[in-house]
């Protein structure tokens, strides 16, 4: 839990985002494996506050939706129409203080649009909140280009913040301050309260500007302070996709360097993708051109790739995937996947198991040892240990209406080209012929033989296809067989 535990977090999420132009809200946009309201909610919960309330608007039906099914602990407020920051954080107190909560302590105001901003960050801005005694301290950060910005004028000699001043309103001096407003800030809540009843909407604008608080409280005799960004792209908002695609790969290249510095290797970070989500074990190895998604878990010395996409995939320790696509996928320790592989949800490699080129595989478990080696569909499917199933495989598990389940037990060998129609079950130690189509169960230590019985036509090619170059080949074969004889 954090040491400077704020009453609440307060999320603003309620804009359109017009600039994204995108039938779906702003704030749903998703980079690395979440939302960008997402992260910061995730952010948001490593201060460990009493409540944490996200401020809907537009679409708020969808927000809503999706915030109940990241953290069903998230609170909503609505704000129907769109009247300024400062209105918005008064819609956020009022959900609280109409639920009965008595706010005492501090409340933090993030916006809903900024990805990149860390737990760590707020809980730099809340420590040096309370250390300096502020009514509200405001999170900055120093930029190459404050082009733009609001920039943050300080007291000289006591460091206070005096003011704000948006670039449009700054002197050239002002303009010259590299210290920019990042929208997020730490306010003493029952200060905040009361000023927030203080904010006025005389502006161009006609809204309540949550800047304006700021103001108010040190004309009132309160100390503004301010708190230092580390990394000014922490603050960086989302308007645009351009914007959107810059905070991916910023972000994707944080989480790689995360995943490096804890031990894994990383062949080529340019063009490798992780989400927040994935998890490693050291001495991991992740080969070029992989994405790895979801709750992706890669174990100690396995190893992924190149050119792989997993998603909700456990890749167990050892085991090497390559050239493979694998969604909500088990791979146990030592087996091997790929080149050219499918796993589709509900797939279960065992131990030293193998799914091989082109090999497809969909609610099936493969036993410790087993193989598909290649070219092969296995589907609805139990196959015990170390049972090989030949090359051009298919389980058919669907009878146009209904799936059906094979099983295969352990120490089998399937012949290639069979057709295991189900439901059909193959018991331990049982072969079956090459070319066969499985229907009935095969008894444990059986061979099944389920084929036409061959018949050579003699003459057949020279009889029906007269002059045809398999024609003269045949008859070049028959008179060099009797040369030989």
């Amino acid at each position: 839990m954090s040491a400077n535990r704020p009453a609440a977090v307060v999320v603003l999420a309620a804009g359109e985002g017009t600039r994204m132009k995108s039938a779906t809200p702003k704030v749903l946009h998703a980079i690395c494996g979440r939302s960008l309201v997402g992260h910061v909610v995730a952010a948001s919960r490593e201060l460990s506050p009493e409540h944490l309330v996200v401020v809907v608007g537009h679409a708020r039906e969808q927000v809503t939706a999706h915030l109940a099914e990241i953290d069903a602990e998230v609170r909503t407020a609505v704000q129907h129409e769109q009247n300024g920051t400062g209105h918005a954080v008064r819609m956020g107190l009022e959900e609280l203080s109409g639920s009965g909560v008595a706010l005492d302590g501090t409340v933090i105001v993030v916006c809903g649009d900024t990805p990149l901003l860390t737990g760590a960050t707020l809980e730099r801005l809340a420590s040096a909140h309370a250390t300096d005694g502020n009514a509200v301290t405001v999170l900055t950060a120093e930029v190459p280009d404050s082009t733009g910005y609001g920039r943050i004028v300080r007291d000289a000699a006591s460091g206070a913040v005096t003011a704000i001043v948006e670039h449009k309103d700054a002197t050239d001096a002002q303009r010259a301050i590299r210290e920019i407003n990042s929208g997020v800030f730490a306010f003493d809540a029952q200060l905040l309260t009361d000023a927030l009843g203080k904010v006025r909407t005389d502006n161009s604008q006609g809204e309540e500007y949550l800047t304006d608080v700021l103001g108010i409280l040190r004309e009132a005799g309160h100390r503004v302070g301010a708190a230092v960004a580390g990394d000014h792209r922490e603050i960086l908002g989302i308007n645009n996709r351009v914007q959107l695609a810059e905070a991916r790969r910023l972000l994707n290249q944080r989480l790689l360097e995360r995943a490096m510095l804890s031990g894994v290797t990383v062949v080529d970070p340019g063009t490798t993708w992780i989400d927040a989500t994935v998890t490693f074990e050291p001495d991991a190895l992740v080969h070029p051109g992989t994405q790895l998604l979801g709750a992706t878990h890669l174990a100690a010395h396995s190893e992924v790739g190149p050119n792989s996409r997993l998603t909700d995939t456990t890749v167990g320790e050892g085991a090497v995937v390559s050239f493979t696509v694998a969604d909500r996928a088990e791979v146990g320790a030592g087996a091997g996947v790929g080149p050219y592989a499918y796993l589709r949800p509900g797939s279960r490699l065992g131990a030293k198991s193998k799914a091989g080129t082109y090999v497809e595989m969909k609610n099936a478990s493969l036993g410790e040892g087993s193989k598909v080696p290649h070219l092969s569909y296995v589907g609805d499917a139990t196959i015990g240990d170390h049972t090989n199933i030949g090359a051009a495989s298919v389980f058919v598990n669907y009878d146009g209406v209904n799936k059906h389940h094979t099983t295969i037990g352990s120490h089998c060998r399937t012949g290639a080209d069979n057709m295991l129609v189900a439901p059909v079950t193959i018991g331990d130690g049982a072969y079956t012929a090459a070319g066969s189509v499985i229907t009935k169960d095969v008894p444990p230590g059986s061979l099944a033989v389920a084929r036409g019985q061959q018949r050579n036509i003699e003459g057949w090619v020279a009889r029906k296809r007269p002059g045809s170059a398999a024609a003269r080949a045949a008859e070049n074969a028959h008179q060099d067989h009797q040369s030989d004889q």
